[in-house]
């Protein structure tokens, strides 16, 4: 387990150091969003789904919007995963019904074109979001800031959208090794630059997506989710120590346990397809664990949802835990059965 100590007062950066809460915290993946019909008035106001993530004024009102509604613990700032590589000068849209499209990255001319000496530039209105929602959230609520992990990003980047198969971007990974490096290398080096900003800003602790890390054979998964998630780590540890970083390795399996060990991560987030009693054997004496509800218990809502509540906090709530979903809600969840998880949760006593 992490020795980190927090002196904080806020219970999700002190289950992070490695205290056992009893309620633990919560937040959930995705908390602000579609399924909230104030999220969907707001994003009508702002236009298209970029420029929500640009309007810090309208970036900050959906970040505090589930916390009103909810008392979550931690508000994570409200962004998209996406705008490194539109900060980059790579050509990137969001469509209705069809998700994120970019012009793809394909060739040493398509790598060329891309510019870090923008990134700050092009991202200053995400760092004033953050600056606003410090100074607005409540005293005991923590805000988390994030980046997808280079792995995750760099799918989309070459892939040109999402992928079922990853076939392109496996395919320069093995077939075009130097040019996907320096792609990869790239993406760490800016992932460093924005979660340092973003620390700078007022976030108090970093969510490092790596969504796709699941698609990817263990040599591979080795090099290209491990190397520069902990490459991430050191870097935030020495340049601001004392901020926890945690981790989410979608769908790695076994491999959460190297990942855990190599990363030295303060936190895993974990997927539904986690065993949980493995989880808190192999796992939680090592970090804090988060997770792992599966979003969809929160749309079926009822009996369903209260039992699969309950056997998260029986067997991970024993330890260092903060309570989640296993990934993002999902649309179509009623905020009533986000309001019974709440209540379910505040309410356990162990």
């Amino acid at each position: 387990m992490s020795t980190s100590i927090s002196t904080s007062t806020k219970p999700f950066l002190r289950a992070l150091a490695g205290e056992t809460l009893t309620p633990p915290p919560f937040w959930l993946m995705r908390q602000a969003g579609r399924y909230l019909p104030e999220y969907r008035a707001t994003r009508t106001e702002a236009g298209s789904f970029l420029d929500l993530c640009y309007n810090p004024a309208l970036a900050t009102e959906v970040t505090l919007q589930p916390l009103r509604r909810y008392g979550f613990d931690a508000a994570i700032l409200f962004s998209d995963i996406l705008v490194i590589p539109d900060a980059l000068g790579q050509q990137v849209a969001f469509r209705e019904g069809e998700g994120p499209v970019l012009t793809p990255i394909r060739s040493a001319m398509d790598l060329d074109g891309l510019d870090l000496s923008g990134l700050h530039d092009h991202l200053a209105p995400v760092y004033n979001t953050v600056s606003n929602l410090s100074k607005a959230i409540p005293a005991a609520t923590a805000l988390i800031g994030f980046a997808g992990a280079p792995w995750t990003v760099a799918t989309y980047m070459i892939e040109g959208s999402g992928s079922k198969d990853f076939a392109k971007a496996k395919g320069m990974m093995f077939g075009q090794p130097e040019l996907f490096g320096r792609l990869m290398a790239l993406l760490t080096q800016a992932t460093g630059d924005y979660l340092i900003r973003q620390i700078d800003s007022g976030a108090e602790a970093i969510q490092i997506f790596d969504t796709w890390a699941g698609a990817l054979p263990e040599d591979q998964f080795d090099r290209w989710v491990i190397g520069p998630t902990r490459q991430l780590v050191e870097r935030i540890r020495a340049e601001r120590p004392g901020i926890p970083v945690i981790g989410f390795p979608r769908q790695a399996g076994y491999l959460y346990k190297r990942y855990v060990a190599e990363t030295k991560v303060s936190g895993v987030s974990l997927d539904p397809s986690v065993p949980l009693d493995w989880a808190a054997a192999e796992l939680q004496p090592h970090c804090t664990v988060q997770g792992n509800l599966d979003p969809l218990l929160l749309v079926a809502g009822g009996e369903a949802l209260d039992s699969g509540i309950d056997r998260v906090l029986r067997v991970l709530g024993k330890g260092p835990f903060i309570f989640n979903l296993g990934h993002g809600i999902v649309p179509p969840t009623p905020p009533d059965n986000v309001a019974r998880l709440a209540e379910r949760v505040k309410g356990w006593r162990g």
